[in-house]
């Protein structure tokens, strides 16, 4: 059963999960020892600052140090009083308006309170009170606010320590975070670029290098950004959001529960933006896609489209790649817009106009009890709610990008392939034979047919045949690069289809019409950089088929950079370096496919000869396109349209007077008439 994208992405994420266990230990203390702050606040406020308007009891002296002498006695607040202490008396100090009032009476602190003249009349459910009190200067309010300085001190030296440990454990969070974030997008590049080797050759065949180009960077660099910044912001804010959710039932659980309603909506918010982000996203991924398949096309070909003239219609075709990328990111953009900002600006508005309506009209009637410090916390933990909840809301584009670019990896890495299998087998003795083997690309579409041949140890084979007749596609059966519908291939008597394909390749060579070089150096392209391959063996390779007569003029030598492709180097020297290649891995089978069919006249000698030191003690399979580099051969085919019609050596074939004699004279009469 196929998993779900978001399954095989928490896989992944669980490779590493020590690290992301660690990193968010360190988060969780980090959010505790943030949240912390606003209880440090909400007790300095209530017990130290606006404690002093509370019950005072008489005391007969001062000896912990903590009474408070006014009018020539001793005072403790309530708070502070020992249950076996034994008061003398009960005073009450009050705050109406900016003013601080002293009597020497227990009034209740939590009535409505009017003040007319000195009388202070105090409201309560139960009964109305009325008090002679006495305003209270500045410097009498400041002997009750002296013994609140020390603890004070404390508390906020206190509230320091935790920010600056929670600092630390920030820090830790986020480099394990983002340590194993890499590390996640590192493995899972490597399994795709793995996989690329494992799937069929077909693939490459229907899919322009472009599109898989981009499923391999761009789109892997989606998906890291999912786990380094996405993921690493939902879990923080999702643990942030439970702390404060935590602090605010601690403080009062029915606003906190009002506040819950912010988690369904932000939920709803979020199935919305997958439904269109997705479908947005797909569009601009694969539109993404394209425009590399075409710039990667276009500068591949650019000689061929400037020589025809067409620069108009490539930059049209591009155009309209680039305005469908436009039209749809735009959407996105739009998207984003209403799920940011606004979003959560208006539920930021709707939460704070309940805190107002929950405190000023539920909680400070006359019975209020809400403290300066319980508001204040509130208030601080509500703006601290909205900054994980605007985290959340601004990484959906990227959440959404992620999930599109994840299952746009995850369809390369389920298409069908093999694993890689390199385990050493004996060197091949080069027996090939191909029995009753018939091949199709498509289905039914048969281009060999019936195929049978043996082609003995050392010998040279070659294959001729007009365009579209099975040449090529007897090399790529024998490579394994397919596989046929019917019949078997065997090399010394074993099936290949026995083998991995590493292993049938492992004793081969192979020499392309237009031979590939990359980036590097001359010498790096001869040794593929195998450790089993010496510089001298290299050097050896390249003098033995006469590319040391160009190479010794390079005014590097032998370490000559060679730009990817080897631009810089004419066709000829582009196929020694291959034919070297091909000799100093020392295959026991070597394919030439159509080997000289691009080379000049005055360097097919040159070539001709490397063959000749190419195939000694070695089997050779030759698709020939000028059939003079044939006559030597052994055994020669020839194909048409998937049969072979014809079979012998140069003479043999000559003396048929079937197709290849028709061949041969054609190709002799172009070339009499070329010297004439």
């Amino acid at each position: 059963m196929k998993r779900s994208t978001e399954k095989r992405l928490l896989d992944y994420a669980l490779s590493f999960k020590k690290t992301i266990l660690l990193g968010l230990t360190c988060l969780v203390v980090a959010v505790a020892l943030e949240l912390a702050g606003p209880f440090i606040a909400k007790i300095i406020i209530d017990e130290h600052i606006t404690g002093v308007e509370n019950h005072w009891y008489q005391v007969e002296d001062n000896n912990d140090g903590t009474a408070v002498s006014y009018e020539n006695n001793f005072y403790k607040r309530q708070d502070r009083i020992d249950s076996n202490q034994e008061t003398l008396g009960t005073a009450t100090i009050v705050q109406i308006n900016r003013g601080y009032y002293w009597t020497n009476q227990e009034i209740p602190l939590n009535g409505k309170m009017k003040l007319e003249d000195n009388m202070l009349i105090v409201e309560t459910a139960e009964n109305s009170q009325t008090v002679q009190v006495e305003k209270m200067s500045l410097a009498e309010l400041y002997h009750f606010f002296k013994p609140e300085q020390k603890p004070i001190l404390y508390l906020l030296i206190l509230y320091v320590a935790l920010l600056l440990v929670a600092a630390l454990f920030q820090f830790g969070k986020t480099y394990l975070l983002q340590q194993s974030s890499n590390r996640i997008v590192q493995k899972m590049r490597n399994d795709v670029f793995n996989h690329t080797q494992e799937v069929p050759i077909n693939y490459y065949v229907e899919q322009p290098a472009g599109k898989i180009v981009a499923r391999i960077t761009n789109d892997t660099e989606a998906i890291r950004d999912l786990y380094e910044r996405v993921l690493s912001v939902f879990v923080t804010s999702a643990f942030y959001m439970t702390g404060i959710f935590v602090a605010l039932t601690l403080l009062d659980a029915k606003l906190a529960a009002i506040c819950l309603l912010l988690l369904p909506i932000i939920y709803g918010w979020m199935k919305l933006y997958k439904h269109y982000g997705t479908k947005y996203n797909k569009v601009v991924r694969s539109t993404l896609s394209e425009i590399n398949g075409n710039i990667n096309e276009s500068i591949r070909g650019m000689s061929i489209i400037q020589a025809f003239q067409k620069e108009k219609q490539i930059s049209n075709e591009f155009e309209a790649l680039n305005d469908r990328h436009f039209v749809y990111q735009r959407k996105l953009v739009k998207l984003s817009a209403l799920t940011s900002h606004n979003l959560v600006t208006v539920l930021r508005n709707l939460a704070f106009v309940a805190f107002i309506w929950y405190f000023g009209s539920a909680s400070m009637g006359v019975e209020g009890i809400v403290t300066a410090g319980v508001l204040y916390a509130f208030v601080d933990y509500l703006n601290r709610l909205f900054g994980p909840v605007n985290d959340i809301v601004n990484q959906l584009p990227l959440l959404e990008q992620a999930r599109v670019a994840s299952s746009r990896v995850f369809e390369l890495m389920d298409h069908e392939g093999e694993k890689v299998d390199q385990r050493n087998i004996d060197r091949y003795k080069g027996h090939v034979q191909f029995d009753s083997v018939s091949f199709a690309y498509n289905q039914d579409e048969y281009v060999l047919k019936d195929i049978n041949m043996d082609i003995q140890p050392g010998k040279t084979a070659a294959f001729v045949g007009h365009t579209g007749s099975g040449k090529s596609s007897i090399m790529n059966l024998l490579f394994r690069f397919y596989d046929p519908q019917k019949g078997s291939i065997r090399i010394d008597g074993k099936d290949i289809n026995d083998l991995s394909r590493q292993q049938v390749r492992s004793h081969m060579g192979i020499v392309l019409q237009d031979p590939f070089l990359f980036s590097g150096t001359v010498l790096s392209n001869v040794t593929m950089n195998d450790q089993d391959i010496s510089r001298e063996m290299a050097i050896d390779a390249l003098k033995s088929v006469g590319a040391d007569q160009f190479i010794e003029k390079l005014p590097n030598g032998y370490d000559e950079p060679v730009k990817e492709g080897g631009s810089t180097l004419s066709m000829g020297e582009r196929q020694l370096i291959s034919f070297a290649r091909a000799l100093a891995f020392d295959p026991a089978i070597l394919i030439l496919d159509e080997a000289t069919a691009n080379i000049d006249t005055e360097t097919e000698t040159i070539i001709q000869q490397a063959l000749e030191v190419l195939k000694k003690g070695r089997t050779t399979l030759v698709i020939a396109h000028r059939l003079s580099t044939i006559q030597k051969a052994d055994q020669i085919f020839v194909l048409d349209h998937g049969i072979i019609k014809e079979k012998g050596n140069h003479q043999e074939l000559l003396e048929q007077q079937g197709i290849y004699y028709n061949m041969y004279q054609m190709q002799q009469g172009k070339k009499v008439q070329s010297v004439s």
